[in-house]
């Protein structure tokens, strides 16, 4: 049997998330020990006793994310590698760091620089995304591409009827309407700080490219499928430049998915968040594959 670990990206955060872990699992403690010291202030403490008004916080919600999706596959799974990982957007870097190609605290100051880069870019580029229910790819697509004087694109591909756009203001409530009228079942705006996987994310690229390309990458010790493009990689060279584009650039989850199964992986274990957000979207996409969580 092939495995695989997915690790979830922003909006997987909960209120007193890792505490239980914190309290019973030396490993765990120890990460969350370590990334205090990293970032200098005590996420712990927001992880374990904040509201989600501040767990929303792209500068809290990134690096907790990331910590708790590591700690969870350590704490399960302590050193096992399954035979492939793939991550959702920020849970790229979560599954970077469990096939070996970051190590925890580089991963942890890459996140940390992309959310405060991410950041910077929102307010430098006010933008939204909204989510698309019902309405097959293409129609999205192009409903996005026939919008001229305002940026919008398809940007998260989470599963078939499920799509996720992504662009200025104007741009999405534009794009929002076109959809209802080609018959979406919904097309809602979400409650996010900027235009994530889009091109208003440049700035936050370019900041982040450098702080990624001072960093070691190690070639993989799992397959690691890329959000970038969906293809396996284990190259640390080309997995860096991959993961560059990747602010970008949308975030192609089904097609990750699809990928992954025609490569004979049956079996999907989601590691970090409440474990149900990333496996609901996988079985849209093929109900016949093992799915568990940490």
């Amino acid at each position: 049997m092939k495995q695989a670990f997915v690790f979830p990206g922003q909006a997987a955060q909960f209120e007193g998330m890792g505490k239980e872990m914190y309290e019973n699992n030396a490993f765990a403690r120890k990460l969350f020990e370590t990334a205090d010291r990293i970032l200098g202030y005590k996420l712990s403490d927001v992880m374990f006793y904040g509201s989600m008004e501040d767990l929303k916080q792209t500068k809290i919600t990134q690096p907790a994310v990331f910590v708790h999706s590591i700690a969870k596959k350590i704490s399960a799974a302590n050193e096992t590698n399954p035979y492939a990982v793939a991550g959702h957007s920020l849970g790229e870097f979560s599954a970077l760091v469990s096939a070996g190609v970051l190590s925890f605290e580089d991963g942890l100051s890459l996140v940390n620089k992309r959310a405060l880069a991410m950041q910077k870019a929102c307010e430098l580029n006010p933008g939204t995304m909204a989510a698309v229910l019902g309405l097959a790819d293409a129609i999205v697509e192009e409903v996005c591409e026939n919008i001229k004087d305002e940026v919008v694109i398809a940007a998260n591909y989470n599963c078939p009827g499920q799509l996720v756009i992504s662009g200025s203001i104007a741009g999405v409530e534009k794009a929002c309407e076109i959809l209802k009228e080609k018959g979406a079942k919904r097309a809602l705006i979400l409650q996010v700080g900027g235009a994530f996987h889009s091109p208003l994310m440049l700035p936050a690229q370019e900041d982040l490219a450098n702080a990624i390309e001072k960093t070691e990458f190690k070639d993989a010790q799992s397959i690691v499928y890329q959000n970038f493009d969906a293809k396996p990689y284990t190259d640390a060279s080309l997995i860096k430049q991959n993961l560059i584009k990747q602010l970008t650039s949308p975030v192609k989850w089904t097609q990750t998915i699809q990928n992954m199964i025609n490569d004979e992986i049956n079996s999907f274990t989601e590691c970090g968040g409440t474990g149900k957000v990333l496996l609901g979207m996988i079985k849209q996409i093929n109900k016949d594959v093992e799915m568990l969580t940490l």
